[in-house]
């Protein structure tokens, strides 16, 4: 080739790379159509609603040993390992303690208060648990199956409802859906996926893993997407891919295990206390009741449909939908890739809803609080349900584009009452309940309601209206003491005080109490008799009830005032772990 030949080829060489390269600029901005930009907008609307009414819940039962157990783990750093005490406070050092660490370590930094900021962290965390659901389903069915799955999360009561103060599950569940996406991608390029992925997968496994020992299964599901990814047709290459798969995944691994020690000191003691954890977990046998069907049962002796059963209760049924139409797909999927998406991907999915409720249920494990515990299989819920809905109204537009909008708006329309209803429900939207038993009037007193007392707020400031309206707050003898009695943790309560002229003492005798303020979650609201003088409720259904009792109190032994709010008082309580 003489020398000008060799320019002019280098010339248009490099102008066909320009090309490519403006090709690949403008496929790239063409992926980002207008269902990526209804799921950024639902988004950034999910985050001002956070920051509009992170205020309106109620700090749960849990939360004030939870926080102080993330002080307890940064005392043991701190001390070089000489301070034990977080081995020692209560059933605690079973959990990792990921999201309470960086709860406490935020406080000492952000000017907001302690409760509030973990409310503000772990709703955000709640909508990167939307936000991996939503991408996750993107990645198998495109941007609409996204949206769609954006919303399903999003108008899920069980999901939105439990993002202020679950600041356990839904950090673990947001956690295990990020590690379960990164999964997805690396099950697409095995045997040599790309570090990035491996790495983001370690990292939120770990993230998992510093929250709950239940991340190890997190473990299995890797190893499920070597075995589903293997090359059966070939037996040659079966070690090999599965050798260089191992090797290539190891470092995830490692990172997931040092993150979980860093966030769980007790799993640092011993490599098998992360699977004694576990087990752990699975023979908890406390002496706690919970609400099944009209009945109760102790924890450990609930049917074994118990959690499939809240959760067909729980989650929206166009949600269920949509899950079950995907789930179905793959019966009758013969190809590796179809319409676009991956059957391994959503084998992967679906084996992230199936296996733990399979394991639920044959294993007969223990059961409270309807499905807390199994949050983390709503995200994958709503990715199954934006791939089944995308992917049928696909199917319908094939016969015709007016079928296809008949079922965009049928799905529209049940999505747009799920978020009617959450709007009604404010702020008790984990108390919402499907058809199946007749939504939240069904569900009264026959399964579990307030659970976590977020009605404490508005009970309380009935009680300071009542008390205030029938005397003169300016009169009132400075050392005056109203005394209540409450079904709930003393913290909440103290922290749902709005006048500070009322002065309140928690009695330890209940008889004693001048007023009762109770949920009507497993029917604590029957403990104690007294008028009732004020009503929270939703739908017609009572949350929670408060009492004046001063016309049938006993006097009380010692009537010496309490020199503070609640100073030196005992709370009654049905705290739940």
């Amino acid at each position: 080739m003489s020398r000008t030949e060799a320019r002019r080829t280098e010339r248009f060489s490099g102008i066909a790379e320009g090309n490519l390269s403006r090709n690949r600029a403008m496929r790239s901005i063409a992926r980002f159509d207008i269902y990526d930009i209804a799921t950024g907008a639902l988004l950034a609307t999910l985050v001002l609603a956070v920051w509009l009414t992170f205020r309106d819940y109620a700090i749960s039962n849990d939360e004030g040993v939870q926080h102080h157990y993330g002080e307890l783990i940064i005392s043991y750093y701190q001390s070089a390992f000489k301070d034990r005490d977080v081995f020692a406070f209560e059933n605690l050092y079973l959990y990792g303690g990921l999201f309470d660490i960086i709860a406490v370590g935020l406080a000492h930094v952000v000017p907001v208060e302690a409760y509030e900021l973990r409310h503000i962290l772990c709703a955000m965390i709640g909508i990167g648990g939307i936000f991996a659901s939503a991408v996750t389903a993107r990645l198998i069915a495109g941007s609409r199956a996204g949206l769609i799955a954006a919303v399903a999360l999003a108008l899920c009561g069980g999901w939105y409802g439990a993002m202020f103060n679950h600041t356990k599950d839904i950090p673990f569940a947001s956690a295990m859906m990020g590690a379960t996406l990164f999964l997805v991608r690396i099950a697409r390029r095995l045997p040599s996926p790309r570090a990035v992925d491996v790495a983001g997968f370690g990292l939120l496994a770990g993230a998992a893993l510093g929250v709950r020992s239940l991340g190890l299964l997190l473990i299995l599901y890797l190893g499920f997407a070597v075995a589903i990814c293997l090359p059966w047709r070939e037996r040659g290459m079966r070690l090999s891919f599965a050798a260089t798969s191992a090797l290539k995944a190891l470092p995830a691994v490692v990172l997931a295990g040092f993150i979980m020690i860093l966030a769980w000191p007790w799993a640092a003691l011993s490599p098998l206390n992360p699977i004694r954890g576990l087990i752990a977990f699975s023979e908890f046998h406390y002496d706690i009741r919970t609400m099944f069907e009209g009945r109760v049962y102790e924890m450990a002796d609930v049917p074994r449909l118990y959690t499939p059963v809240y959760l067909l209760i729980r989650v929206p049924l166009i949600t269920l939908a949509g899950a079950a139409l995907a789930m179905s797909s793959l019966l009758w999927q013969q190809r590796d890739e179809d319409r676009g998406g991956h059957r391994s991907d959503l084998a992967l999915v679906s084996l992230s809803v199936l296996f733990p409720l399979a394991c639920q249920v044959l294993l007969r494990g223990p059961g409270f609080t309807g499905m807390r515990h199994f949050l983390f299989v709503l995200p994958p819920l709503a990715t199954l349900a934006g791939v089944g809905f995308s992917r049928g109204f696909d199917a319908l537009s094939t016969r015709g584009p007016r079928l296809a909008s008949a079922g965009l708006a049928l799905v529209s329309a049940c999505f747009l009452w799920d978020g009617v209803t959450l709007a009604r429900l404010h702020p008790y939207e984990n108390l919402s309940y499907n058809a199946l038993v007749g939504g939240l009037p069904g569900a009264f007193r026959r399964y579990e309601l307030d659970y976590w007392f977020n009605s404490m707020p508005e009970a309380i400031r009935t009680l300071e209206a009542f008390v205030r309206d029938q005397t003169h707050i300016d009169s009132i003898h400075p050392s005056k003491v109203y005394s209540v009695a409450v079904c709930g943790e003393r913290l909440p309560f103290d922290r749902a005080v709005t006048l500070p002229q009322l002065r309140w003492d928690f009695r330890s005798e209940w008889d004693e109490s001048e007023f009762f303020i109770a949920s009507t979650q497993m029917n604590c609201d029957h403990d104690l008799d007294g008028d009732v003088i004020g009503t929270v409720e939703r739908f017609g259904v009572p949350i929670a009830y408060v009492k004046d009792r001063r016309a049938i109190a006993k006097r009380p032994v010692d009537t010496v005032a309490s020199p503070s709010l609640g100073q030196e008082a005992t709370a009654r309580t049905r705290s739940i772990p």
